[in-house]
């Protein structure tokens, strides 16, 4: 579905990303790992158009999206979760989410919110609340929710799990991966890498702009590298 091929990007003078290479299946959730500054979220920025590869392709579907706009990479079927939720604070819940759908001509978008409240009840009881004064992991909630508006076919989260309480996190994930079975692939970065790879089924990670690293998820988790890297063990 996704194919990122020796994508090269700049900031200024800085390389950012050095040449990365991934593949995301049909159905998947991919884990993308790695400290800060790695370049996870420029891979993620990369894919939705908020930045361009100097050099290397990005295809969804076997389509090039490098001189696609944002927008435009939406409507072909990419959802981006962005770190800081970046949610329309002084908007309702409901105008948030119908913002979500801006860019949708067809009749279902009514169908939709309800597949998202269903999702997340506590957004159906919020609708109308001013999301700015709603908490961080209601915010988290209403990002993906958002996302999940345009009907993507790819959906981009980026650490996901930032400032939620442990009972929070475990809500999330459990319903990223019930949004996965509903038919919407999963590109996830994450630091938590021991919840993001108990829902993926491959992973790679990323150091200083490059992937060093790519298995499946449980080859990862026994990894003893990523173990003392990523999950806080002990050589």
């Amino acid at each position: 579905m996704l194919e990122i091929e020796n994508v090269h990007v700049y900031y200024g003078k800085i390389h950012a990303l050095k040449g990365i290479s991934l593949q995301v299946k049909e159905g998947e959730i991919v884990a993308v790992l790695g400290n800060n500054g790695a370049g996870k979220t420029t891979t993620l920025k990369t894919v939705s158009g908020l930045l361009g590869p100097r050099e290397g392709t990005v295809r969804l579907m076997g389509e090039a999206l490098n001189d696609l706009p944002a927008h435009r990479i939406v409507e072909r079927g990419i959802g981006h979760v962005p770190e800081g939720r970046r949610i329309f604070k002084r908007l309702t819940v409901l105008e948030n989410l119908e913002m979500g759908a801006y860019a949708r001509r067809d009749g279902g978008v009514g169908t939709d919110l309800e597949r998202v409240y269903a999702l997340f009840p506590r957004l159906k009881e919020r609708r109308t609340q001013v999301a700015g004064t709603l908490s961080g992991g209601e915010q988290q909630m209403l990002a993906i929710a958002r996302a999940l508006m345009a009907q993507p076919k790819l959906l981009l989260l980026d650490e996901p799990s930032m400032g939620l309480s442990p009972i929070l996190l475990e809500q999330i994930f459990d319903t990223i991966r019930d949004i996965n079975r509903q038919g919407t692939t999963i590109l996830l970065v994450e630091q938590n890498a021991f919840m993001a790879l108990s829902i993926a089924g491959r992973g790679y990670v990323m150091e200083t702009g490059g992937i060093v690293l790519e298995d499946t998820a449980q080859g990862l988790l026994s990894n003893e590298n990523v173990r003392r890297a990523y999950l806080g063990e002990q050589a």
